[in-house]
């Protein structure tokens, strides 16, 4: 007598509350395992395999693979949560994940409710004689956590990636033309098209508080495959603005006071939760046209606050410079001289993405590049830690600038820091590529230093010293091109 599909299915689907062991990638959060069996008596019907959600949790991701399969046969899955329908992707798919904010296509975002859910097996193609062996991997998160839309890295190699840290659409205040002509409300996919076609390696939308973007930015991202898409929000308070990059779950921006206490409950939930703050335009005036623009929260404590928007799209578009009082210069100045390792970045601000490539503040302009392990969300964010970034205010691919720094056995590169003892010389070394004729500045402790000054040289490297004198300093770089416009600005390396 054929025993039934769901008891046979049930019986070898148990769910083992465990680690999942695997070789080949590390497992976090622990997964639990779900086995079945497969054969010709189960083809087209429908099982429900149970597995639990315990209260709190923030995301449910599952992964399927056959682990034996001696025909082509195919199983199609779907989910109920303890409540409701919550997708279905057939055999289109092997994982699939759901958050409140976002989910893979085919499934549905939103609270993610506790109790039984169940995952619907239905074997749809089952040919005689053919039998299938399958797991079934389910992780659930228990804490927010940087989010991934793609499930690999875009590229796993090390090196320079270029891209845009702000950029806004129609989920908040982003437009640009309809088919008619008609000013609308701009889709994501129309930023994130106009970023390929201008060759970035990543773009960050950061819509103001929402986190709206998130689900069409997951469904952009599997056919955007050469470009990482990154979870940003730009949050918009009465006392300033700020980035947080790699999140998606929401965080409460109505502050109500400018003070440091009134702002550190979403800062460090950011920071807590593995994201970074990047603070805005600080040097743009608050007011009625700009309300809560300018950064009036201060003092913070140490280590509050990751990067600084240093040079903004739409004041370089207003005065064509990327130098002036509104830009973020003094306020990265002041972090950096109190002891901060605080990232400089650049970042457009753009609204419209259809605004042309030749001005300034278009999409891209101005492009901030990192140098990451891998390109993904964890290693843009690494990257941006580790302050081994550049601004290019002209978005030219040829451009790059880095510094490196040695004292006896010691060395450091841009970000990092060098230990230099009083009466100790440093060398410091310039790489500064695609900006023939141009003038390499160094700056200490946010003064020009004249006398460091470097043309740029034809092999690209040009070279300088600094003796320590006991005291904490740090120096960056940047480059002039021949007409004397600030092209290119250079992260710095820590004196200590």
């Amino acid at each position: 007598m054929k025993k039934p599909f769901g008891a046979a299915l049930l019986a070898l689907a148990l769910i083992i509350a465990r680690p999942a062991a695997s070789a080949d990638r590390p497992v976090d959060p622990p997964e639990q395992v779900l086995t079945g069996h497969l054969t010709r008596a189960d083809h087209q019907t429908h099982r429900e395999v149970a597995f639990q959600v315990p209260p709190g949790a923030t995301r449910v991701t599952v992964r399927f693979r056959y682990l034996k399969r001696t025909q082509d046969a195919g199983v199609d899955m779907g989910l109920f949560d303890s409540q409701r329908f919550r997708g279905w992707s057939g055999t289109t798919r092997d994982v699939f994940t759901l958050s409140t904010e976002e989910a893979t296509p085919g499934y549905l975002p939103g609270p993610l409710p506790a109790g039984r859910w169940r995952l619907v097996l239905s074997a749809s193609q089952v040919r005689p004689g053919a039998e299938i062996d399958y797991e079934v991997r389910v992780a659930v998160e228990m804490s927010p956590r940087p989010t991934e839309f793609a499930d690999a890295p875009i590229n796993p190699a090390p090196g320079w990636y270029r891209g845009d840290f702000h950029v806004h659409t129609g989920n908040s205040d982003g437009g640009c033309a309809a088919q008619s002509g008609k000013d609308s409300h701009c889709p994501p996919y129309r930023a994130v098209e106009t970023a390929a076609a201008r060759g970035l390696d990543f773009v960050a939308i950061t819509d103001h508080n929402t986190t709206a973007h998130y689900a069409e930015m997951r469904a952009l991202q599997e056919h955007f495959d050469k470009m990482l898409l990154v979870p940003g929000r730009e949050m918009t308070t009465f006392f300033g603005h700020a980035n947080v990059f790699g999140l998606t779950q929401f965080l409460e921006y109505r502050m109500t006071r400018g003070d440091a206490a009134n702002a550190l409950p979403w800062i460090q939930a950011a920071n807590a939760a593995g994201g970074l703050v990047s603070i805005n335009h600080p040097g743009v005036a608050t007011g009625e046209e700009c309300m809560g623009c300018g950064w009036s929260v201060d003092p913070l404590p140490p280590g509050s606050i990751g990067a600084v928007e240093v040079v903004n799209g739409g004041t370089l578009d207003e005065f064509g410079t990327p130098e002036g009082p509104k830009q973020g210069f003094d306020l990265w100045t002041r972090l950096l001289n109190g002891g901060e390792h605080v990232t400089g970045i650049g970042g457009s601000d753009i609204h419209d993405p259809d605004l042309p490539i030749e001005r300034l503040g278009t999409l891209g302009s101005p492009t901030t590049v990192v140098y990451m392990p891998e390109l993904s969300v964890k290693g843009l964010l690494a990257g941006l830690r580790s302050g081994r970034v550049f601004i290019d205010v002209d978005m030219r691919r040829e451009r790059l600038l880095d510094l490196r720094g040695e004292a006896g056995q010691a060395r450091a590169v841009m970000g990092g820091s060098l230990p230099l003892a009083k009466g100790a010389k440093g060398a410091f070394f310039v790489t500064a590529h695609g900006v023939p004729g141009g003038q390499i500045e160094v700056i200490k402790d946010g003064v020009l230093a004249p006398a460091l000054a470097r043309p740029v040289p034809a092999d690209g490297e040009a070279s300088f010293a600094f003796t320590g004198d006991g005291a904490r300093h740090w120096l960056r770089v940047q480059v002039r091109d021949v007409m004397g416009r600030l092209v290119l600005i250079g992260n710095p390396i820590y004196i200590r």
